[in-house]
């Protein structure tokens, strides 16, 4: 088989400094710091919009940084381009799979996934996984892969709470250059799904406004951006 392309780009923004953990903070540093044990498997888990697309992307960042060599996958890319697109991964330190929950369940990529860790176990490195659910609720086909990643490092992230969401938006603010005030911070949060892709992913369309307005984002300038978003359309 020939290696396929990656079809995905790090986000810039998916680094461990933009990451507002909240009680998330074990989890976090455990990720960081890079403490997983000996199994080559690190299994993170929680509801969609809690951060493990961040946290996945800024471990390959962070590898990158220490010249280990990195890739980030999602599972449905997975899905699109086949087996192939994990040709020549096999020795990287750290392989991310993310959104892994419908790989789990089917055979073959079962026998896919267990010839991964045992590649990841020869060469030394980490096949770090992400899924909705923990590992002991999903009925894996295969209980070589179960019991493979059940007695790895697995790990639960939590969504946020109201007042870490605005620690965490006002974060994400000021990372794009924005100041973001404590009144309109709570608006967005009133107004908006309160998850954190799409509070981010409006911050976006408020950045590109502030700029071409060249406004400052008070409560009636964003009220006005909010009322024209395709986002609320």
């Amino acid at each position: 088989m020939h290696q396929l392309p990656l079809p995905v780009r790090l986000r810039t923004s998916s680094v461990f400094s933009s990451f507002f953990a909240g009680s998330n903070g074990d989890v976090v540093e455990c990720l960081q710091q890079q403490r997983f044990g000996a199994s080559p498997v690190v299994f993170l888990y929680g509801k969609p919009a809690t951060g493990k697309t961040h946290l996945l992307q800024a471990l390959c960042v962070q590898a990158s940084e220490q010249n280990r060599i990195a890739s980030y996958v999602s599972a449905a890319d997975l899905l699109s381009y086949g087996p192939e697109l994990l040709s020549g991964l096999e020795q990287h330190a750290v392989l991310c799979i993310d959104d892994i929950d419908a790989l789990l369940v089917d055979s073959g990529w079962n026998r896919t996934l267990f010839n991964l860790y045992r590649d990841a176990e020869e060469h030394h490195g980490k096949l770090i996984m992400s899924a909705k659910q923990p590992p002991a609720a999903i009925q894996f086909p295969l209980a070589d892969l179960a019991s493979r990643i059940l007695a790895g490092t697995i790990l639960r992230l939590v969504a946020l709470n109201d007042a870490d969401q605005l620690h965490a938006l006002k974060l994400h603010a000021s990372q794009r250059g924005l100041i973001l005030p404590d009144e309109t911070a709570v608006y967005l949060l009133n107004r908006l799904p309160r998850d954190m892709v799409t509070l981010c992913g409006f911050l976006d369309e408020l950045d590109i406004a502030s700029l071409a307005a060249q406004r400052r984002l008070t409560l009636p300038f964003v009220k006005r951006v909010l009322d024209i978003s395709p986002r609320m359309a």
